[in-house]
């Protein structure tokens, strides 16, 4: 069983920064990537930043240069630095990890959340 846990989200002020955190717990075979989505109320989750398990590493372009992912060798513990944030940065953002045995699957936390306003 997988659990996924989701810390640092808070207010910040426009240009600022914050770096948020994923806590893993449970089995890690068969995993393909894990990363981070973001959503905001009445739209879609987007996929902000990802890293796979082969180390390449995916941020959608709104992001980048902005946004920084990392992780633990033991996939444990996942990172989102954000850099630079602008308003339309705030969301919900989510943990997540993709895994591909024994069966596909998504495991999801319950999130946490960054405000960017003046």
């Amino acid at each position: 069983q997988v659990q996924l846990v989701e810390s640092g989200g808070g207010l910040v002020q426009p240009g600022g920064s914050l770096t948020l955190s994923c806590t893993a717990s449970g089995s890690i075979s068969g995993i393909v990537a894990m990363g981070w989505y973001r959503q905001v109320p009445g739209q879609q989750r987007e996929l902000v930043a990802s890293v796979t398990n082969g180390g390449s590493t995916h941020y959608v372009d709104s992001v980048k240069g902005r946004f920084t992912i990392s992780k633990d060798n033991g996939w444990n513990l996942v990172y989102l630095q954000m850099n630079s944030l602008e308003p339309e940065d705030t969301a919900v953002y989510y943990c997540y990890r993709q895994s591909g045995w024994p069966t596909a699957r998504l495991y999801w936390g319950h999130g946490t959340q960054v405000t960017v306003s003046s």
